[in-house]
């Protein structure tokens, strides 16, 4: 009966420093601003390397310059044969966000 009650007593103790609540870390859920453009990324990417399936992908950054913002990603490819990396480079006019450029470069790191 003791051991009920410490049991019981350490519960009720953690319900109160983490709350069971539906509002807990929704602010990690959130799509962030670049998932538009990774989409397309992946989707390309599978376009002009369809023997290759992708297997990491990383945002590198945004860069905004003079009305236009330029996407970087980096994708992990594995083929039959090899790995290598892509490098996307997507770039859209800010304000409508209609795509301009989209430029792939392979390296090996």
């Amino acid at each position: 009966m003791k051991k009920t009650f410490i049991s019981l007593g350490l519960l009720f103790i953690v319900s109160i420093i983490y709350p069971l609540s539906s509002t807990h870390n929704f602010a990690q859920l959130e799509e962030p601003s670049y998932a538009k453009w990774g989409k397309i990324a992946i989707k390309e990417t599978q376009l002009k390397y369809p023997n290759a399936k992708i297997i990491d992908y990383l945002h590198e950054e945004s860069e905004s310059k003079e009305g236009s913002t330029v996407e970087k990603f980096k994708l992990w490819l594995k083929d039959s044969n090899h790995e290598f990396g892509v490098l996307v480079r997507i770039t859209y006019t800010t304000d409508t966000e209609k795509m301009v450029n989209i430029e792939f470069h392979e390296t090996t790191s």
